[in-house]
């Protein structure tokens, strides 16, 4: 009986998996930006030659242009596909070129002011991501010649984006002028397009995919149902498991806290003994080094189990290498007082330092006091087992 639940429990989560990884997933590419605000700035080009049958590209006598950026942009475009926009250009007609119908006798600035009201055509043709066409109609006022006018417009352009946020925008206008004693001219526009205060939703694609999500996650939750019961009943069991664990490991960590407050009060009285200090160039131990010897026997014979770490060091009077020999000589003193007083060799470790870990300034070119250099004649030692 219990193999045929596990055979049925093992199929259960197979097929849920199965059902899980066929599920689809939405990306970057299911949504698409539906309304921004777009900042441009870029150089405008302005063909007021009046000829548009045949010197339509006629950049030598027809175009005109400023070498710097001329033209600023800001609009807001909303999810229906419409867009209102402001532009501000600059441009200058040269000497000789064409305005009005006339040639230029002396070079002329352009300014101009426009509206519009523009919509995206990918609301018709259907979204493409990176390429964003528009045509638009709007009203402005151009200064050129020196002339002030009211202008119709008429625009077609289209953006392409090579982030969320950064694109570039190309278009071409049309201006006629409410005034019929002045000519119409046209404007072509290029620049860097940046958009902000972006919202974005699911493209038709996206929603299609989403309402399949939703069908395979009710899928999913009916599965996911079944097993619950079974999931619970294995937790329970896990649950207990675990609070057994956990009950020995609170009790082991009571050990090991109990453990560790002991070794810190050791490791107190030890510090607290008087410092093992040798005359000298000398590792003969002195009285007071040896009644500190004392005091550590009986704290080793109070807690056998106990295993401590000697480390022994000079002063920095003398050369490396006859340090590290003294140091290694003041040691031995150390050990073969404790272990002749039936200290376990194996309960007390031994280290010689020579003058590489002095405790003050007392190197080779500092002038100390003797008290300071004694300092440094000294062993240590600290617990390293307990």
């Amino acid at each position: 009986m219990m193999l045929k639940k596990e055979i049925f429990l093992v199929f259960l989560i197979a097929n849920t998996f199965i059902i899980h990884s066929q599920t689809p997933e939405l990306t970057k590419k299911d949504s698409t930006i539906v309304s921004s605000w777009i900042f441009g700035i870029g150089f405008n080009i302005v063909d007021d030659s009046d000829d548009r049958s045949h010197k339509l590209f006629d950049f030598k006598e027809g175009w005109n242009a400023v070498p710097f950026p001329s033209r600023l942009s800001i609009g807001k475009y909303f999810k229906s596909g419409l867009g209102l926009e402001a532009i501000a250009s600059y441009n200058k007609y040269k000497k000789g070129k064409i305005a009005d119908g006339l040639p230029v006798t002396d070079d002329k600035d352009y300014y101009s002011i426009d509206s519009r009201l523009s919509y995206d055509l990918n609301k018709i043709i259907g979204e493409t991501g990176w390429f964003d066409p528009y045509i638009g109609v709007g009203a402005g006022y151009t200064h050129s010649n020196d002339i002030s006018r009211g202008t119709y417009n008429a625009v077609l352009g289209f953006r392409t984006w090579f982030s969320d946020r950064w694109g570039l925008d190309i278009n071409t206008s049309g201006k006629w002028t409410m005034n019929r004693n002045y000519t119409d001219h046209l404007q072509h526009a290029v620049g860097v397009v940046y958009r902000f205060n972006i919202k974005k939703d699911l493209t038709e694609e996206g929603k299609a995919k989403l309402e399949l999500i939703n069908e395979e996650n009710e899928k999913n939750r009916v599965s996911d149902s079944i097993m619950l019961a079974n999931k619970q009943a294995e937790e329970a069991r896990l649950l207990s498991e675990r609070l057994e664990k956990e009950k020995e490991a609170t009790r082991l960590a009571e050990l090991e806290k109990e453990k560790a407050e002991t070794r810190n009060k050791i490791q107190s009285k030890i510090d607290a003994l008087e410092k093992i200090h040798f005359p000298f160039n000398s590792s003969s131990l002195t009285v007071v080094s040896k009644n500190t010897l004392n005091k550590l026997l009986q704290i080793l014979n109070e807690h056998p189990k106990l295993s401590i770490e000697i480390t022994s060091h000079t002063d920095a009077r003398g050369s490396d290498i006859y340090n590290h020999k003294l140091s290694e000589s003041r040691l031995k003193s150390t050990l073969d007082y404790l272990f002749d007083n039936a200290v376990e060799n194996d309960r007390v470790v031994g280290k010689a330092f020579g003058e590489e870990k002095l405790t003050n300034e007392c190197d080779d070119h500092v002038k100390c006091t003797e008290l300071k250099h004694q300092q440094n004649r000294r062993s240590e030692i600290k617990i390293i087992s307990f």
